[in-house]
């Protein structure tokens, strides 16, 4: 085994490009030809691959740091066998340009003479890439070009890189669209007006230095280097500044190409992920995090959102491809009369609506003995009645639930993802029905408070309900909720939900009922017990056992002592 220093090869007439991406570690095993960095000039973005095979002992690099030809990426331990074929390879002289390489390097070489008329802008030698893919357009038919302005961004597996325009003038025609496989000499756009001559002396090309070994063993970073080279510095003359008309940022995600290989084996629209890397790049992490959100339903995509259909305005299949809303004229089967929903009414009825569709509910039905309860709620008010406090079974319900949830902490969490929030305090909120609608004050921090101050502050929140004067703060952090309809009578019923909830309960009118107590049956006071509970967080098992010590507790209140 033996240490080799890898170095950056030729990049072509690129002084510095700075370091954007790490894309390997220490400890890491790399094969030959694997990227190790990505590097970034103001025209371009390339991968450099490692020149040997090994693990990676060291990173001489960081991101942000700037390179050129010659500066030391890493160090990998290589095996032998590997090193020994180092001399030989970088012996090795470097290869004449192609024939059709000379030609291109001839025909740049010689002057575009001032004309009028259409001017046919071709794409340059861009090297050994063939078959490279147009994934930006950087202009538009009517603009005006300038010499070497930007026109196109070509990608291929390894690199990225804007081709300019060889002349000056108003882009007539373009000939290319995103998506397109475009060579060198493909016709790439037809501008009008008169074209500025353009001296594109061609570099001579010298016989390859062995400085390193990373410049002989990657032939395609140098192929790539040399396309650089001939595309963004044509001539010694100083290069124009660049000025696309469509700044490349606002299209094109900051991504490396093998990141954007990746989403596009993926199907994913990088445009839509946002970057957590190094100054908001897109990772494969990022991507990959992406797809798996895509896949569980926490996000849509645009196309998918492009794809479903619309709700319709007067209640259409709402995105489920139901059946539309019947369209009727009730006038004709008799006499009619319209009123508007209140506005808590449209709040609540889009927000309950939600909850029953996109909430998996499941139903637990129990009944509770409350029969030494409510003795003991009527002697409390007798002793009391001075103080102006009225004790209400609600109040107790209150005090009990927060006993269950502190023994059952799943009832007292909501999802966030694929996360669940368990919360350390205890808001508990119960329903209130006013003139216009249903609201659902919170009574804070309940597990610190007793009932008689539980019972004070629901008679302050339901006047302010009836009143319409609750904030929403007022309606706001509630863990649970208790929907109680014992006014009113029913035996059970269905409660939806109040997201981000896992749980509500809901609570009927009590009435007397036989019991059999062994021996012969006694008048028992039975209230209705209905949990509806979030099968996503919690489990059957769970809420019987839940409904069950609330029954307990409402039976024996001195259990919410223990």
């Amino acid at each position: 085994m033996a240490l080799i220093d890898i170095q950056v090869p030729d990049i072509g007439d690129f002084d510095e490009v700075t370091v954007i991406e790490l894309l390997v570690k220490t400890g890491d095993t790399v094969k030959a030809e694997q990227s190790l960095i990505t590097v970034e000039s103001d025209k371009a973005s390339m991968e450099i691959p490692s020149s040997h095979a090994g693990v990676v002992k060291e990173i001489k690099v960081k991101l942000d740091d700037k390179v050129k030809q010659g500066s030391v990426v890493l160090t990998l331990e290589a095996a032998g066998a590997d090193v020994a074929a180092t001399p030989a390879e970088a012996a090795m002289p470097a290869a004449a340009p192609a024939p059709a390489v000379q030609q291109v390097a001839a025909a740049e070489a010689s002057p575009v003479a001032a004309a009028s008329g259409p001017v046919e802008v071709h794409v340059p030698d861009i090297g050994d890439f063939k078959d490279v893919s147009v994934i930006e357009i950087l202009v538009k038919p009517g603009d005006s070009i300038k010499a070497e302005q930007s026109l196109i961004t070509v990608e291929s597996d390894k690199a990225s890189m804007e081709i300019p325009s060889s002349a000056a003038g108003v882009l007539k025609e373009l000939k290319v669209k995103l998506g397109d496989i475009v060579n060198i000499g493909d016709l790439l756009a037809i501008l009008e007006g008169t074209a500025a001559p353009v001296a594109a002396a061609a570099a001579p090309v010298a016989a390859a230095q062995p400085v390193a070994a990373a410049a002989a063993t990657a032939p395609v970073a140098v192929a790539f280097a040399v396309a650089v080279a001939s595309v963004a510095a044509p001539a010694p003359a100083a290069m124009p500044a660049h000025a696309p008309t469509v700044a490349p940022s606002s299209s094109l995600p900051h991504a490396s190409p093998s990141v954007r290989k990746f989403a596009r084996e993926l199907g994913v629209p990088l445009a839509e992920v946002k970057g957590t890397g190094y100054k908001g790049r897109i990772t494969p992490d990022d991507v990959q995090a992406f797809t798996k959100a895509v896949m569980t339903g926490a996000i849509r995509t645009e196309a998918q959102v492009a794809k479903a259909p619309a709700p319709a305005a007067s209640g259409g299949g709402v995105g489920l491809d139901l059946l539309p809303w019947p369209k009727v004229d009730f006038s004709k089967f008799g006499p009619v009369e319209r009123q508007p929903l209140s506005r808590i009414k449209k709040i609540s009825g889009a927000n309950l609506h939600r909850n029953w569709v996109m909430i998996p509910h499941v139903f637990n039905h129990d009944d509770a003995d409350i029969t030494e309860l409510e003795a003991f709620r009527v002697q409390m008010n007798k002793e009391n009645e001075k103080s102006g406090v009225k004790l209400t079974m609600l109040a107790f319900l209150i005090k009990a639930s927060v006993a269950a949830l502190k023994k059952f902490p799943q009832f007292n969490a909501s999802l966030d993802g694929d996360q669940l929030v368990l919360k350390q305090y205890c808001h508990v909120a119960f329903a209130a029905d006013t003139p216009n609608g249903l609201v659902v004050p919170v009574i804070r921090d309940a597990d610190k408070k007793g009932v008689l101050q539980i019972s004070q502050e629901m008679g302050e929140l339901a006047k302010k309900a009836r009143d319409g004067k609750l904030s929403p703060a007022d309606m706001q952090g509630a863990c649970f909720t208790i929907s109680s309809l014992g006014g009113i009578g029913g035996r059970y019923f269905t409660p939806i939900i109040n997201a981000p909830e896992v749980a509500i309960l809901g609570v009927c009118k009590s009435q007397i009922e036989p019991v059999w107590d062994g021996k012969a049956f006694q008048p028992r006071l039975i209230l209705p017990l209905s949990l509806s509970w979030d099968h996503r967080v919690i489990d059957g098992a769970a809420a019987a056992r839940f409904n069950a010590y609330l029954g307990q507790i409402l039976a024996d209140f001195r259990r919410v002592l223990l």
